[in-house]
């Protein structure tokens, strides 16, 4: 089924269209179509094989990593005879000061390898902080709007009730009372039931005035919505902590949406996203800064360790990478045609029609409201109970003056019924709650996707850096001199005799004057 019409105020963003005009492939090799569809197993083979690009891409970072380090463990060692001939011959030309020569040019090359490595990371870190502050404030805007809607149809629900009980209170006692009062009195009777028969109708009109479309009758003629009791019933709950619990029925029919229920789960579920991301941020950061600190220093055991963190970096970076993948594919298709995903998943239109829907989906004003009816019958009911009790007011109470205090009662219950029918009719309209559905689609398909992306730039900037540094950091550690070795270099130059005659000699011979 297509979307009826579009949603006002909310257009597609270009990154959602780019997203989602990404060709679909399942597990077969098969080209499936771009509709949100999140319960079916062809949808779901789709974003699996789209997240497995990354898995992919991390087993290529392994076979470059290893193969590096196959290069550094293997091949440099046939060269380390050459190497120490060359260096021995450089130390000799320079002076025995410092790095020179091949291995000083190659501690440098893989020195600023590493640096630019870090520096490519934090930029990802950079990135990824900006695009989890954007996620955030996307769910933010999102769960803001879905408890605006629940307080919307809280109030319904609550204006509803109060409305059929206050009616109901005056069908039971007041104008019983005012019955028994007039006794025989048929011209003063006829117009006390004609109010009690009305009362009765506008309950029974309130009763049906529910997003469900099976309704059963019950007792004493009023009747009920299959599954709930009123518009909210059927649309959305109280929130969790005072919604009742719904027993699973026998035909297996999926619990209705609720905002109040999806706001809660949603702030908790963001809370630990944001968390993890900013963990996730500060381990990396972590980790480039103590490798700068390493490369500094040239502290072998720090360059190690930071090596093991880098390898759960790289894993942690590849794997969110693959999930962000999937999430912006999905969430891509569902903000291309939000209304066809509600209109059709079984979650909001189970108890809930599809004119309902579509009503506060679009919003078109060439659209009538589907309680129009109901609420129209209403007004004539209740204007129609006010002309009785104004009759009886004028004619009765002179003759049954024990009537008034009953009388009063219903017009006071009345006037109650008409403030709450009023405000009914304000937050039944379509205005109210299609703002916040487009206020939600705003802040989950604006800021939330545009967080994702910056997500999903940062882990794939942030794993490229981390193949890098892996790549480079065996090859800077292994260059650089234990204290073990200075240690044991320095007791041997002092152990032999000869060293310091040797060096003199030479100094001699350079010195022209003498």
């Amino acid at each position: 089924m297509a979307a009826i019409a579009t949603v006002p105020n909310y257009t597609p963003s270009l990154w959602v269209r780019l997203c989602h005009a990404i060709p679909r492939l399942d597990l077969t090799l098969q080209t499936r179509n771009s509709v949100f569809t999140p319960d079916s197993w062809e949808y779901q083979q789709t974003l699996l094989v789209l997240s497995s690009f990354s898995a992919i891409a991390l087993v290529l970072s392994l076979l470059v990593i290893l193969s590096f380090l196959i290069y550094y463990c293997c091949c440099r060692r046939g060269e380390g005879g050459r190497d120490a001939e060359e260096e021995e011959e450089d130390d000799d030309a320079s002076g025995g000061q410092g790095y020179s020569g091949r291995k000083g040019r190659g501690i440098c090359c893989v020195t600023w390898v590493s640096v630019a490595a870090v520096t490519l990371c934090c930029v990802a870190i950079g990135i990824g902080f900006y695009g989890n502050s954007e996620a955030n404030d996307g769910m933010y805007q999102l769960t803001s709007s879905f408890l605006t809607a629940n307080y919307t149809l809280a109030s319904i629900n609550l204006l509803v009730s109060d409305t059929m009980a206050g009616l109901q209170q005056s069908v039971s006692g007041p104008l019983t009372s005012m019955e028994e009062v007039f006794g025989g009195h048929k011209p003063a009777l006829v117009p006390t039931r004609s109010c009690r028969r009305l009362s009765e109708r506008v309950v029974s009109l309130l009763s049906n005035l529910t997003l469900g479309r099976g309704l059963i009758p019950i007792t004493d003629g009023f009747y009920r919505a299959n599954g709930s009791e009123s518009i909210v019933g059927a649309l959305t709950p109280a929130p969790p902590s005072v919604a009742p619990t719904l027993s699973p029925s026998a035909n297996n029919i999926p619990a209705p949406f609720s905002p109040g229920w999806a706001a809660n789960t949603l702030m908790v579920n963001e809370d630990y996203r944001w968390l993890s991301y900013v963990l996730l941020l500060l381990l990396d950061l972590v980790v480039c800064f103590f490798i700068l600190l390493g490369l500094a220093k040239q502290a072998r055991w720090l360059l190690i360790l930071m090596t093991v963190l880098a390898w759960l970096a790289l894993f942690l970076s590849w794997g969110s990478l693959g999930l962000e993948t999937a999430t912006v594919v999905a969430l891509s298709d569902f903000c291309f045609d939000p209304n066809t995903f509600v209109l059709n998943s079984t979650h909001f239109n189970s108890r809930t029609s599809t004119e309902v829907l579509d009503y506060y989906l679009t919003c078109d004003r060439k659209m009538s409201s589907p309680f129009q009816q109901i609420l129209t019958q209403s007004q004539r009911a209740l204007s129609s109970i006010h002309s009785h009790l104004s009759s009886l007011e004028r004619d009765a109470l002179p003759r049954f003056p024990k009537a008034e205090k009953s009388l009063r009662e219903v017009q006071q219950i009345l006037n109650a019924t008409e403030g709450n029918f009023h405000q009914l009719v304000a937050l039944l309209n379509c205005r109210g709650l299609n703002k916040d559905y487009v206020d939600s689609l705003k802040g989950l398909c604006y800021d939330g996707m545009e967080g994702l992306l910056f997500l999903s730039l940062y882990s794939f900037l942030s794993a490229l850096a981390f193949t890098a540094i892996l790549c480079s950091l065996p090859g800077a550690w292994r260059s650089f001199h234990s204290d073990s070795e200075e240690y044991e270099d320095s007791d041997s130059e002092s152990e032999d005799p000869f060293t310091s005659h040797q060096d003199s000699k030479r100094f001699l011979q350079w010195q022209p004057w003498l």
